[in-house]
């Protein structure tokens, strides 16, 4: 994997862990761009769009006069996007790009939203730098990335699940990203000359036969193989972590903390 891969894939699996998530968390999504005070009218950039479920719903809210410029480096998605893009009719103009290759007018977007991109690249702040010269005064940014995924795990504990999401931590923390980048945000932007408007924290507790626990357990079912092709468990501490997690949907009163989240908007001052 070169260090410009995305570390969970791009495939048709991953398309479907998406979806799911994104369900799982667009009533956030929508409230944090109530928050920003995103409307009719408005361009604003989706940073690390994905297959474009975001992007879809950003569409809905700028409406026929607004625009939506979706971003992804991966060409899956991009074209994916562009498909929905036709289907429903909407303004999104999906753009296959590097993040810091990205080409947009100066002081142009009216805002920026980002979701689970910033915590896989090597260089946020590089990354926020170069996206914020796009953004016009009073432009806005809703960001949300993880604040502290440590707090991942379930109760009761389940040895070899444990052990298998200590390992996935373990994978974030050894790469060149910061999976908890969301804790640095406020700093980020703030050293950007840009007003902190709102901080939340975000949390997800998931109960069986929940929509919320479909989004951890398919993380668990795509990654977990992933981290033994690359060394961090073995496979029988795979097929223990699997077992681990069918005993754990049997019992009626476990739950899984999901990794805590954070929000943050800032507004571009003049």
């Amino acid at each position: 994997m070169s260090k410009n891969d995305y570390i969970l894939g791009a495939d048709d699996i991953e398309l479907g862990r998406l979806k799911i998530q994104h369900d799982v968390w667009l009533t956030e999504a929508i409230r944090g761009w109530n928050i920003a005070d995103f409307g009719a009218g408005q361009k604003i950039l989706d940073l690390g769009s994905g297959p474009g479920y975001c992007s879809l719903e950003l569409a809905k809210l700028v409406g026929d006069n607004g625009k939506i410029i979706a971003v992804d480096k991966s060409k899956l998605f991009v074209n994916y996007l562009s498909k929905l893009k036709e289907i429903n009719n909407l303004s999104i103009k999906p753009i296959l790009s590097d993040f810091g290759a990205l080409e947009l007018d100066s002081n142009t977007l009216d805002g920026v939203y980002c979701r689970w991109a910033l915590a896989w690249i090597p260089n946020p702040q590089e990354i926020l730098k170069h996206i914020s010269k796009a953004i016009a005064p009073g432009g806005r940014v809703v960001i949300q990335e993880y604040y502290d995924w440590s707090t991942h795990q379930t109760i009761p504990s389940m040895p070899s699940l444990k052990k298998a999401i200590k390992a996935s931590l373990d994978s974030f923390e050894r790469s060149d990203s910061d999976i908890n980048v969301g804790s640095l945000l406020p700093q980020y932007l703030s050293e950007l000359g840009m007003k902190i408007l709102n901080v939340r924290l975000m949390s997800k507790v998931a109960v069986p036969e929940s929509n919320t626990w479909e989004w951890p357990t398919t993380f668990y079912n795509s990654y977990f193989p992933r981290l033994v092709k690359m060394g961090y468990i073995g496979n029988d501490d795979l097929t223990a972590a699997m077992e681990d997690l069918k005993k754990l949907k049997k019992l009626p009163y476990s739950t899984i903390c999901c990794p805590l989240m954070v929000e943050v908007i800032a507004e571009k001052l003049a």
